[in-house]
């Protein structure tokens, strides 16, 4: 079951934050560490920052900021060893960035339920800072969708290899269509969305654009939410590990393809080339925005940072 609007705390209710994920299609692209290094900028930004290790099952946001293993953790709060997720938030000796360690020691919280994916996010919209960063696992688990489909901006990472491109593509597609299922007022809309998950159906439902339409043909009315939905997910791509021009590329190509095939209006958010300062810092567990400020990668996260403050993208002749 997705995640619903609904289900969380009126926005009334909440001091006014921004929560930003960043997503990845597969493992071992960096996605930890551009979470930390984005976190770390916005808190020398002078915003106060509580990054979340959503890897339930794999968490390793504290290495990256070279931190030992908490001994409190998400999973204190999942199995309700602690009353508020306030309990288990640790300092990060980087004033005004705070930290919420993963789960790393509860391989059953990699599939938490439904109920406590909604007491997590609750809590999280409630914390007292400016801004909310979650590291989301890998792959297209539901709890990695859901936290993505529920941020303010929703950030996907991805490496120029093409099973990365292809599993960050496959991401949002899949984020897409579980949001789309959720919004869905009519059982018959919510099974056309399920077929179109088979690329095979036998509807022949090729793209969203292509269920939209199918929709629209049965019932304008129901397919209004849908078009709506569409409109208002807007994920930001993130190209990590750039080593040449082609590199920079692959952001604005999937831009390219989200808007031709799934009709999404994606933006490109940055990029941050390959950098032996960052490997060096980590093998010294250090996180490289602090170890070496100097660096290609350190400024590339700095601009990419106050692009996304701004909502600022990447143009096609960047």
């Amino acid at each position: 079951m997705a995640l619903s609007v609904s289900e969380l705390l009126p926005a009334a209710s909440l001091v006014r934050r921004q929560i930003w994920s960043v997503g990845g299609g597969k493992g071992g692209i960096g996605k930890s560490l551009l979470t930390a290094s984005i976190g770390w900028q916005l808190a020398r930004m002078g915003r106060r920052v509580v990054l979340v290790d959503a890897d339930l099952g794999g968490a390793n946001l504290h290495t990256c900021l070279g931190l030992p293993a908490s001994g409190r953790t998400l999973a204190d709060f999942i199995q309700r060893r602690v009353g508020s997720i306030e309990d288990v938030v640790i300092e990060t000796g980087q004033p005004g960035l705070r930290l919420i360690s993963g789960a790393a020691d509860l391989l059953s919280a990699a599939n938490i339920k439904h109920l406590q994916k909604v007491r997590v996010m609750n809590h999280i919209r409630a914390l007292d800072v400016d801004m909310v960063l979650i590291d989301l696992g890998a792959g297209t688990s539901f709890n990695s969708l859901d936290f993505f489909l529920l941020s303010d901006v929703s950030i996907l990472a991805v490496v120029p290899e093409p099973t990365s491109i292809e599993n960050g593509y496959r991401f949002i597609k899949s984020a897409l269509y579980r949001r789309l299922r959720a919004v869905a007022a009519r059982e018959d809309v919510r099974e056309l969305v399920e077929a179109a998950l088979d690329p095979k159906n036998a509807e022949g439902i090729k793209t969203p654009l292509d269920l939209l339409a199918r929709v629209e043909a049965r019932d304008r009315e129901a397919a209004e939410p849908l078009r709506r939905e569409m409109a208002v997910f807007q994920p930001r791509f993130v190209v990590n590990e750039v080593r040449d021009v082609g590199d920079v590329a692959i952001g604005h190509q999937l831009v390219a393809a989200c808007a031709r095939h799934l009709g999404l209006r994606a933006s490109y958010a940055g990029f941050v080339h390959h950098d032996d300062a960052v490997w060096q810092s980590v093998r010294r567990r250090r996180l490289f925005m602090a170890d070496a400020p100097t660096s290609r990668a350190a400024e590339e996260i700095r601009q990419l940072t106050r692009g996304l403050v701004k909502g600022e993208s990447l143009g096609p002749g960047y």
